[in-house]
């Protein structure tokens, strides 16, 4: 079975597959191995237009990107 979730807050839709593709290719880009990324925790929140990560349980400052 194939399911997608989307959430529509304000007019907008986000797409919770393509945020979390988002968050493994920051993941990436950061220089980790998507092999070692053993949890991702995201905080979506629109009001800022932001996702916040939690990669492995630890949290950066820097780690969010725009959606």
């Amino acid at each position: 079975m194939k399911s997608n979730l989307y959430v529509q807050v304000g007019g907008r839709d986000f797409d919770t597959n393509k945020i979390l593709d988002d968050a493994k290719e920051m993941w990436k880009a950061n220089g980790n191995k998507v092999k070692d990324l053993k949890s991702v925790d995201l905080y979506l929140k629109p009001e800022e237009s932001k996702c916040y990560c939690v990669f492995n349980g630890e949290a950066s400052e820097n780690s969010y990107f725009e959606v």
